[in-house]
């Protein structure tokens, strides 16, 4: 039965009472606060570690190798030198190419002087022209004089059509001898390969004395951090992962590393 308790207005304390038997013994109890939570629900899988990028620096152009190998295993930093080949008659080419290119460019003011005096005798031309043309009408010059200058202006435009053509051909050979330029320095700069980042040496750069062909492998290089942990998780598994999941790994030589799960293949191995 509940405890009555009541007060009336003005009352200091009115209190109801019942007895209470105590021959049970008490029980003890431990209170705690709850508090809602998260529970982690981890899988353990099996797996390696693999290099996050892996690149097999390939020559691009053929030329035997002059430069010292560099052993597999040493650190190389990005942009180090990895394999050099010999330049041969490239930097030859070079030098012709720049050679045409300046005896074109040279060319320009003269065509451009061409140009300009065509144009000027054009405008001349056609100022007899039209002045011929207005004196014929008030009757003050003749019809051969109008024909004169109308084959006069006919001339001067031939005269800008072939200095024009003429101009346009010394900016089409300038075209060409840049690109000749841009395509040597290319090849010069082919010869040069160079570590695309800060990694580690997976294999032995090209020997000295080697021929190089387009395609022939000059070094391997991997980047070891970030460090890539591939692990395998059953079917069943699959839907408790998700791509951005904290994850740590144990290393065979017990090194703990920790992550995020970054990537979930879709393919089953």
């Amino acid at each position: 039965e509940p405890i009555v308790s009541t007060a009336k207005e003005n009352d200091a304390e009115t209190v109801a009472h019942r007895n209470v038997k105590t021959s049970d013994p008490a029980i003890k109890v431990v209170v705690m606060k709850s508090k809602a939570q998260e529970i982690d629900s981890a899988i353990i899988l099996r797996g390696q570690t693999e290099a996050a990028r892996e690149v097999e620096v390939r020559a691009e152009t053929s030329g035997k190798v002059i430069s010292a190998p560099l052993r597999k295993g040493n650190f190389v930093k990005e942009n180090q030198l990895l394999c050099q080949l010999d330049p041969g008659a490239r930097e030859n080419k070079l030098s012709d190419t720049l050679a045409q290119l300046a005896e074109a460019e040279s060319r320009v003011p003269e065509t451009q002087a061409r140009l300009n005096e065509a144009e000027s005798y054009l405008e001349e031309a056609q100022i007899n022209f039209n002045a011929a043309e207005r004196l014929a009408k008030e009757g003050y010059a003749s019809e051969a004089r109008v024909a004169a200058t109308e084959a006069a202006v006919r001339s001067a435009e031939a005269g800008v059509a072939t200095a024009m053509a003429g101009f346009k051909a010394t900016r089409s050979r300038i075209q060409t001898a840049e690109a000749a330029v841009a395509a040597a320095r290319k090849e010069i700069d082919r010869l040069t390969l160079k570590a695309p980042f800060k990694g580690l040496l997976e294999s032995d750069t090209a020997e000295i004395g080697s021929l190089l062909q387009p395609g022939n492998l000059c070094a391997t290089v991997i980047q070891l951090n970030p460090i890539k942990v591939v692990g395998f998780v059953a079917e069943v598994d699959m839907p408790r992962v998700k791509v951005g999941a904290p994850a740590r790994a144990e290393l065979l030589a017990g090194k703990i590393v920790n992550g995020t799960v970054t990537f979930l293949s879709r393919s089953a191995d």
